[in-house]
């Protein structure tokens, strides 16, 4: 036997290089997209277009023929049906045949049902064919007419193409109850505090805030409170408890049951709130299509400056916000209707408050579809005394696709009320219409009797691209009374009854109006009231126009609000324009504004923000303000602001200064998950949480959000998952050791509300990665290609461009490699490797790579006699 050695030497490697080895996959992703099941046709490859100058052999692709055929197994893979994603699922994969080694996916009752075939719809030898085939590969075509199955070995994913009439009829984004998930037992704390300190001309100013939402699962059991401890100099500090109480989900019933404090839903009635009992429907159980929305807040603040949210009593949310305009979406609510008041708190000590009415969309529901909710249980308000036992019922029910009826009865000690409505959805808009009648007595000021009619309209105007949101009339007669106006008067004993400002009608409207491309849009909102009591007309409303130009926007806004430190109405007018100081990610955005009041005051603020950090984990802004005219002198003031969400908290600081006040603010959000497998902190939570473990796999980003990461114990949190959904939940490998692989970076999870669910990862310690470059002891390199195999038989690398050969999953630092480009005994040899140890040859260079020192080799072809 001739025997011919193949020289080579460990070089220095970055993990970039490794995509080299990418070239070589190429050969058969040209076919990977074909069918499982080889069709008998084969494809033909020039072998030339792989040859390397200085190379004498060419790499054997015969194999790449009849496509990248995957080897039977069980496999976890993606399964996308119709093109959509329904999650991750167990895949066998079985040889057909002995002739072409092709292999196809097999089928079984459980997993029609997983893609959604409609068992009911199969023809009678189909489900012969599953009765008596257990344990046999089944098809899906043998099962369904013209489907068809897939499957990407190097996606790990399944494709399916089934006809609609072979699946279940199920609204779109509907999610089986049996895949919900009610998650692991846990303990959850998210807080908010905030503090801000203020003088303003010599009077010296300090608030606290701290707001909590706690809870402990249990199974499907989920203990909630909500509360927050407020501190200023002159009440000093107290705390109050919005809600404690116990709830959990009916999947049966799609209702939720809540014991303790709570809120009714504002939907047909007014929301109030009670501490004992309900059970209602869950909208968030039925699939997206048959859901409602939830307010957002919007408003303009001149400094850096203190918001605040109330409804019914309570204050809901407490925030810091920059100069400029500000969204608030993300409150937890305390019921779906009642009037949000939102009181704005300037550096310089000005308060401004607005009132946001907020009525529900007109209560239409699909035919067939039956809401429902019955409360019974003590009236709480803190503003009122007595406390009456209540008990509530609502029903609502879609008739058919025009009508949907509905009725509720509110009754309680000495005061009671009925309503019963309509909704229309016609070719006009949507129109709902309702009647209530109230009575309540009174041991001094008699009984009071009264009725209010309401009527509501949505409408989108496709022709002109309108979207009337809402608008909403309620009239309502001298005596008609709430049952918060019925609470707050007899704490009074009706002996100011006739002192009340009774409401005797009010509007309401939103409407958003989209002009032609290029035209920009504008938009309008607002409400107007009066009384049978009080001459005038209160009226309050937004509107502005808003469009691009290039890479500027600009728009001009008005407003009229009504500010509690000089008691009086302020119109407002502004104008905004805004420009981007470069180009990339985090560019700094500079926003020039103009605003105009009735009081014949002006000011000019020019501001500039920008992000920095991956991700945009660091925000920042600063402004400059003038004001002048109006019944004050005219001031000057600058201000700052900077924000940091790192992987356990988000941080922010604020401080402004003006010619007679200086304000200095900080403030800390983030949330504590305390389970089985340890404790996790993040910058936020939300109600329905994901806790991701991927041993292994510290520093890898979770793309789900802004600056969540796995921490060192392998474990990360993901919030705001969607209840009852599906939520795709994904981690960035990038960061992560040469040595540790992800089996997979995305995962399905389906929580039920309030839930925390666990998400694991597998990962895999794959052993030292290396390239080596390899040559013949005659200089010859070795096939662009080849394939380099470990003694099991097992692929850990493959052959690039220049003979280097790019290596991963070493478990030895000495051993023997096998690489081969051909099917013949020539067309191979034996690699004998050696590495230094790992903890003198590897080393983290700037973060980003990893590198191997060089070690020496030899590559033994061995020839037949």
């Amino acid at each position: 036997m001739a025997k011919q050695q193949c020289r080579s030497k460990l070089a220095p490697m970055r993990l970039s290089q490794l995509s080299i080895a990418l070239l070589t996959v190429f050969t058969g992703a040209t076919i990977a997209d074909a069918a499982v099941e080889s069709s008998g046709n084969e494809v033909e490859f020039n072998s030339s277009f792989l040859k390397q100058p200085g190379e004498s052999d060419v790499v054997d692709v015969s194999r790449f023929r009849k496509g990248n055929i995957p080897v039977p197994g069980t496999y976890r893979a993606d399964l996308y049906v119709n093109e959509s994603l329904l999650g991750r699922t167990q895949v066998e994969l079985r040889q057909v045949g002995s002739d072409n080694g092709a292999v196809r996916p097999c089928f079984d009752k459980a997993l029609l049902e997983r893609v959604g075939v409609d068992l009911g719809k199969l023809d009678p030898e189909s489900l012969v064919r599953l009765d008596v085939g257990v344990g046999a590969c089944l098809s899906l075509p043998e099962l369904v007419s013209n489907a068809v199955a897939t499957f990407d070995m190097s996606e790990l994913r399944l494709d399916v193409s089934i006809p609609q009439v072979a699946l279940s009829r199920l609204a779109r984004g509907y999610v089986d109850p049996r895949f919900w998930d009610e998650g692991v037992p846990a303990a959850i704390l998210q807080y908010n505090a905030n503090f801000y300190q203020s003088d303003s001309y010599g009077h010296s100013s300090n608030q606290g805030y701290i707001g909590v939402n706690a809870g402990i699962n249990l199974g499907a059991w989920r203990l909630r409170h909500s509360g927050n401890a407020t501190y200023d100099d002159t009440s000093g500090t107290s705390y109050s408890a919005i809600s404690t109480n116990l709830q959990r989900s009916i999947r049966s019933w799609k209702s939720q049951l809540v014991l303790g404090e709570a809120y009714t839903d504002g939907g047909v009635v007014d929301s109030f709130g009670f501490r004992g009992v309900r059970l209602f429907s869950d909208d968030r159980m039925y699939p997206q299509s048959q859901r409602g929305y939830a307010p957002t807040i919007h408003g303009i603040a001149n400094t850096n400056a203190r918001v605040q949210i109330r409804q019914n009593g309570n204050t809901i949310y407490e925030t810091n916000v920059a100069p400029g305009p500000f969204e608030i979406d993300d409150l937890f609510p305390t019921g779906y209707g009642g009037d949000l008041e939102v009181v704005v708190t300037e550096a310089d000590g000005s308060v401004h408050a607005t009132r946001l009415p907020f009525a529900p969309v007109v209560n239409a529901l699909r035919p067939g579809v039956t809401r429902y909710s019955v409360m019974l249980g003590e009236y709480r308000n803190p503003s009122a005394k007595h406390k009456p036992v209540i008990t509530q019922a609502i029903i609502q029910h879609g008739v058919s696709n025009v009508v949907t009826t509905y009725a509720a009865a509110t009754l309680g000690e000495d005061y009671g009320s009925v309503i019963g409505g309509i909704a229309l959805n016609t070719d006009l808009g949507a129109i709902g219409f309702d009647v209530t009648q109230t009575d309540a007595r009174f041991s001094q000021g008699g009984n009071y009797s009264g009725q209010s009619y309401r009527m509501s309209y949505s409408k989108r105007v496709e022709p002109t691209n309108t979207n009337l949101t809402l608008a909403a009339y309620r009239y309502s007669t001298s005596r008609f009374l709430t049952l918060d106006d019925a609470m707050m008067l007899r704490d009074l004993d009706g002996a100011y009854l006739a002192m009340r400002p009774v409401t005797k009608g009010r509007l309401q409207l939103t409407l958003n109006q989209s002009l032609p491309s290029g035209y920009g849009n504008f938009f309008l909102m607002g409400s107007s009231q009066d009384y049978w009591n009080r001459s005038g007309r209160e009226t309050q409303f937004q509107g502005g126009y808003n469009n691009t130009f290039k890479r500027m926007s600009f728009g001009i806004a008005g407003a009229r609000q009504y500010s509690i430190s000089d008691r009086k109405w302020e119109n407002l007018l502004m104008l905004n324009v805004g420009i981007p100081l470069g180009n990339g990610q985090g560019t700094p955005y500079s926003t020039t504004m103009v605003q105009y009041s009735s009081s014949n005051a002006t000011s000019v603020q020019e501001s500039i923000s920008g992000t920095l950090g991956e991700g945009g984990v660091v925000g920042y802004g600063l402004s400059a303000n003038h004001r002048e005219g109006g019944n004050s002198p005219a001031s000057s003031s600058a201000a700052a602001n900077v924000s940091y969400q790192s992987p356990v908290a988000t941080l922010n600081a604020s401080v402004s200064k003006g010619d007679h006040f200086h304000q200095a603010g900080a403030g800390v959000m983030g949330g504590i998950v305390a389970y089985e497998g340890g404790v996790l902190l993040s910058p936020q939570l939300g109600d329905t949480i994901g806790v991701v473990e991927a041993g292994g796999a510290s520093g890898a980003r979770i793309v789900n959000s802004v600056g969540n990461e796995i921490g060192s114990s392998g474990r990360g949190v993901v919030p705001n998952l969607l209840p009852f959904e599906r939520n795709r939940i994904e981690v960035d490998p990038k960061g992560l050791p040469l040595n540790v692989e992800l089996k997979s970076t995305t995962e399905q999870a389906v929580p039920t509300a309030g839930a925390v669910v666990r998400v694991k990862f597998e990962s895999e310690h794959l052993g030292r990665a290396a390239l080596i470059k390899a040559q013949t002891t005659d200089g010859r390199r070795l096939p662009f290609g080849a394939e380099v195999l470990d003694l099991e038989g097992k692929a850990v690398g493959t052959v690039a461009q220049g003979g280097r050969i790019v290596l991963r999953g070493l478990k030895h630092d000495k051993g023997s490699l096998a690489v081969r480009w051909g099917v013949k005994e020539t067309e191979a040899c034996t690699l004998e490797y050696a590495l230094p140890p790992e903890d003198e040859s590897v080393q983290a260079v700037s973060g980003q790579a990893q590198f191997a020192t060089p070690a020496e080799a030899i590559c033994s072809l061995v020839r037949s006699q």
